[in-house]
């Protein structure tokens, strides 16, 4: 699978399994009910799911410039620490004012969520380039 297509199954995939785990344990950790950490879950999912259709359009873009195309472990933590850190700065205000807690607090949560997420995005990644094969951006031959 490749083009939009393989975008947005990735995205969308990625997304559904992140709120079908986030929902709970979100409820757990700050003791709220599970629509009201549900809500803030979808919110955080459509904000990172616009993030992630920009961010691995510009990652893919520079990826099919470079001299060896191949996603080794260094270039998929490269991937990975970028969406990552880059939605931590996107989403600190979110979670911010929807739990109502001062930024600080959003952002050790955020750094939280950001060591979960790390690991997540990249066996992910890894898993649905198994099942769906690279891009053309990471083909040896592309």
């Amino acid at each position: 699978m490749q083009g939009p297509a393989r975008k947005l199954t990735q995205a969308i995939l990625y997304e559904a399994i992140a709120i079908a785990v986030l929902s709970p344990a979100l409820a757990l950790i700050y003791d709220a009910g599970l629509a009201h950490t549900g809500a803030l879950s979808l919110m955080l999912s459509a904000s990172a799911l616009i993030w992630n259709v920009l961010y691995n359009y510009v990652f893919e873009y520079w990826e099919a410039r470079q001299a060896h195309r191949t996603r080794t472990l260094r270039r998929r933590m490269l991937h990975s620490f970028g969406f990552e850190g880059g939605l931590v700065l996107l989403l600190v205000p979110l979670v911010a004012w929807w739990l109502g807690i001062s930024w600080w607090a959003a952002l050790v949560t955020d750094l939280g969520l950001f060591v979960f997420f790390f690991l997540y995005a990249l066996v992910f990644q890894w898993a649905f380039d198994r099942v769906f094969d690279v891009p053309v951006s990471a083909s040896a031959a592309g």
